[in-house]
């Protein structure tokens, strides 16, 4: 009787466990923007509509909120540049936002020189914007070192996509 009961209730809590999992891991994680879905991060807004240029979700899906970097770096390569700036022209045009920039790592590394390279990673795409045009006092960063991954596992696969700045919007105050 147990048995049945029991297998009875694996493919719905197989269900809820795979859901709950989708929202940790890939785009638009349950850590926030930074952890995977760009306006999903800590203060994030609602992403609006798609086809609304204007809404959080157009900037988020049509433009990007990250950028990657390689290993052990903090320089936006030429990819990078050309995301953030359309980011920035982004920002630019919808004054009603702000911006916290994301800094992460992959797993390797200690902790602390995590952090310290997710703090670089974020300046560099903020001083970037701020090269472009936005508003210095618009943009703020933090840095999440090693501790919120979008993808896990211990293969470059995964580790390319946790060494990334991402860019969460906010709403700017007074708007």
């Amino acid at each position: 009787m147990t048995h049945f009961h029991t297998s009875r209730l694996r493919a719905p809590l197989a269900l809820i466990v795979a859901l709950a999992l989708s929202g940790c891991a890939g785009s638009g994680g349950l850590f926030g923007g930074g952890a995977g879905g760009g306006t999903a991060g800590s203060g994030a807004l609602s992403s609006g509509d798609f086809g609304d240029p204007t809404s959080p979700a157009y900037f988020q899906q049509a433009i990007g909120d990250r950028v990657l970097f390689a290993v052990d770096q903090s320089t936006l390569s030429g990819e990078a540049q050309q995301v953030v700036s359309q980011q920035a022209r982004w920002l630019m045009d919808n004054g009603a936002y702000t911006a916290v920039i994301e800094g992460h790592a992959d797993e390797q590394g200690t902790q602390e020189y995590n952090l310290a390279l997710g703090a670089r990673r974020a300046s560099a795409v903020r001083d970037f914007m701020v090269s472009q045009g936005v508003a210095d006092n618009r943009l703020s960063t933090v840095t999440f070192g090693k501790e919120r991954p979008i993808e896990v596992c211990s293969e470059e696969r995964c580790y390319a996509q946790n060494r990334r700045a991402v860019t969460v919007l906010s709403a700017a105050p007074g708007s």
